[in-house]
């Protein structure tokens, strides 16, 4: 950043570190023994897709990236509501690491080719004994992480599992510290 844009008060955004990712499956440890939330084994990355044929040859490269190696999950995409495109891994919920590296794989890629300004957010869910999930979010553009934990069969949060999910992965993850920027993922795969 230069001495002008100093001046004028702009600055650059963060940049983002996919390789915080790689910090998932420590993670998920702690909530299996702090919180009894276990992997589902599935994970997503969110994105809007672009429109032309190098981002749907983009895509369509990383799909066959992941189906091609035979230790690799199957991947899939659906679409949300709101014009996301969900591009989802699933896998043996005991292989976090695995499933964080296929995440990683697809956001990077995405990235090299220039499409990263598309690129929304990574989701690795987890859940309890009693079916009640919640999602590790990584924010692209921020770089952090936040809890998003939907309250089954209703369109409200539970707020209070989110901050305790927060609190027991303050000193392992990245979290967003400012609450406005907890999107709330609503209908995403996983949850």
């Amino acid at each position: 950043m230069g001495l002008w844009d100093s001046l004028m008060g702009r600055s650059r955004p963060k940049a983002p570190n996919l390789d915080s990712l790689f910090l998932v499956p420590s993670a998920a440890i702690t909530l299996q023994t702090a919180a009894g939330l276990t992997p589902t084994g599935s994970g997503s990355v969110c994105y809007r897709a672009a429109a032309g044929a190098a981002f749907s040859q983009t895509q369509d490269d990383v799909i066959a990236l992941l189906r091609d190696d035979p230790q690799a999950p199957p991947a899939t995409l659906t679409q949300d509501p709101y014009g996301f495109t969900w591009l989802v891994v699933e896998g043996d919920p005991d292989d976090v690491a695995g499933l964080c590296t296929d995440l990683h794989a697809v956001n990077t890629s995405l990235a090299a080719q220039g499409f990263d300004g598309g690129l929304l957010c990574t989701l690795v869910p987890f859940q309890d004994p009693s079916g009640r999930r919640v999602g590790l979010v990584y924010l692209y553009k921020q770089g952090t992480f936040y809890p998003f934990a939907p309250v089954p069969g209703e369109k409200r949060r539970d707020n209070l599992l989110e901050l305790s999910v927060r609190d027991q992965l303050a000193g392992e993850l990245p979290m967003e510290k400012d609450l406005r920027r907890w999107l709330a993922v609503w209908d995403a795969p996983g949850l």
